[in-house]
């Protein structure tokens, strides 16, 4: 595991920036801007959303001593170290998240149902909480190619708008404090809801 760490006073002044679906603004605390990350974590941060293929709404990552005291942290919190992230479970299946975060080498979980995220961090192999209850998982009958392609084509469109969302989101967090953040995360995953309920709804109706 390298040591190599990305650090700045203030996440506006990182240069070399190399993970493509994440920001400094969003990694940084929320506290006093700065930033320090544990460059092993964050690859495995972005290996982990390649090998998901959805947004990730990461709610927590770095966090000054001040702030971390003021949010109750831990003394020794791994968000300190820039080597832990608080993942919203709204788009994810929070079984199949842990399952993926651990192959990609996370090896710290802390389980929120009731706050509506998962702790991941690269520290000693630990978990702390009650896990997520399980979801319903259904799978719809295999479409005709026509319909695959048009779904094909209309889920595009909407990943595009989804990966927009995400991005405009995570650049407004610094600005927000935590509890604005998770309102912002919920609605964007009420809005994919709502995307996914219109599309069920027009393929009924076809």
């Amino acid at each position: 595991m390298t040591k190599e760490m990305i650090e700045a006073a203030h996440w506006s002044k990182v240069t070399g920036w190399r993970w493509k679906n994440f920001s400094p603004s969003e990694m940084a605390s929320k506290g006093d801007g700065s930033l320090k990350l544990s460059v092993d974590a964050m690859n495995r941060l972005q290996r982990l959303r390649t090998r998901l293929g959805s947004p990730m709404l990461v709610t927590s990552a770095y966090r000054d001593p001040a702030h971390n005291r003021r949010v109750g942290g831990a003394k020794s919190s791994y968000h300190m170290r820039g080597m832990a992230f608080d993942i919203r479970m709204d788009n994810h299946d929070p079984e199949a998240f842990e399952q993926a975060a651990r192959a990609e080498g996370f090896t710290g979980f802390g389980y929120y149902p009731h706050l509506g995220f998962m702790h991941i961090d690269t520290g000693p192999a630990r978990s702390w909480g009650t896990k997520f209850p399980k979801r319903e998982r259904r799978f719809a009958p295999e479409p005709t190619p026509e319909k695959a392609k048009k779904v094909a084509k209309e889920g595009t469109g909407v990943a595009a708008v989804a990966v927009a969302a995400e991005r405009v989101v995570n650049e407004a967090a610094p600005l927000l404090s935590d509890q604005l953040v998770t309102w912002g995360f919920t609605g964007l995953a009420v809005f994919g809801l709502g995307i996914v309920v219109w599309r069920a709804f027009r393929s009924g109706a076809e």
